[in-house]
């Protein structure tokens, strides 16, 4: 018996790396999976079926049920048909998780309309689209039966949009606002009884392969970059097991679960009344402490995908 019998999942991104390792693991612990990819190379051109049809048969071989899907995340109407695509095959739909992702990095004053414009696209709006469909069918069931749908999304973000990562503006930007996702689909599927959380991979991928290089490991230790390693934690957020965690973002990546706490305030100046500018530079001392001033150049010396 496996945690996931009888669900049905949507993984975007699915043919390759960590979309790939959440599919094959939902299939194992029994969940029907459709696995969507448009197949483009990892700067988000081309369309090639393969990708998607050869995850889709290695489940199958494994014993697993999966259906692919070739879809654009981001068109409109290509989202809506994923979505009823698991429905109208698998007769339900209990988790998406979106994990499609393209890179086109690019100091910003180099930045060109379409690199950050296609980023932006495959990103923000290719997480939006499949989720906007998925929450309306749960809304919909909720109203029609007024049980707690259980349904789970998980969005991939990165800790790029989180801390920041020179030469990636738009691909940061794109990040950042995923990880905002999760915690206003939290608090609007409370009601609902469905769930969403944010993942930070760090794994190694066709994206930080091109971006990082390959991060290889010695022969015989364990393989810290392997993307499969994402996927245990991501399934069991979705297991009824992972039913109270929502609204949350973690970093993952070998043996590692980071729970990252989104911003808050750490420090503060205040007086009775508007500052004057002579009395601010006394303050901001005080505002910043120990803490320093200026961020970083590179933030983290980790490879950051999704």
């Amino acid at each position: 018996m496996g945690k996931l019998d009888g669900q049905v999942a949507v993984v975007t991104g699915g043919a390759r790396g960590v979309g790939l390792g959440h599919a094959r693991l939902l299939a194992y612990e029994g969940a029907s999976v459709v696995i969507n990819d448009l197949g483009g190379d990892w700067h988000g051109t081309g369309h090639d079926d393969r990708p998607a049809q050869q995850a889709v048969d290695q489940i199958v071989a494994a014993g697993g049920s999966a259906v692919a899907n070739y879809d654009d995340v981001a068109d409109w109407e290509g989202g809506q048909r994923l979505i009823q695509q698991a429905i109208d095959t698998f007769g339900r739909l209990d988790i998406l998780i979106c994990n499609a992702g393209i890179l086109r990095d690019r100091m910003a004053f180099n930045m060109t309309e379409d690199e950050w414009d296609s980023v932006i696209n495959v990103h923000l709006r290719g997480h939006f689209v499949p989720v906007r469909f998925a929450a309306a069918h749960w809304r919909e069931q909720f109203k029609a039966t007024g049980q707690p749908t259980g349904g789970r999304v998980i969005v991939t973000a990165s800790e790029a949009g989180l801390y920041g990562n020179a030469g990636q503006l738009n691909y940061s930007a794109a990040k950042a606002g995923i990880a905002s996702m999760a915690m206003v689909l939290a608090r609007e599927f409370e009601r609902i009884g469905a769930t969403a959380n944010a993942l930070c991979p760090r794994a190694r991928t066709r994206l930080t392969e091109n971006t990082f290089g390959a991060f290889n490991v010695g022969e015989g230790e364990f393989d810290i970059w392997d993307p499969d390693n994402i996927a245990p934690w991501v399934v069991f957020l979705c297991t009824d097991e992972g039913a109270d965690i929502s609204g949350q973002c973690f970093i993952v990546g070998g043996g590692s679960v980071e729970l990252v706490q989104m911003p808050t305030a750490v420090s503060k100046i205040e007086k009775d009344g508007r500052w004057e500018l002579d009395e601010l530079k006394q303050a901001s001392k005080e505002l910043f402490g120990d803490r320093p001033t200026r961020v970083a150049a590179f933030s983290a010396d980790l490879p950051t995908n999704g």
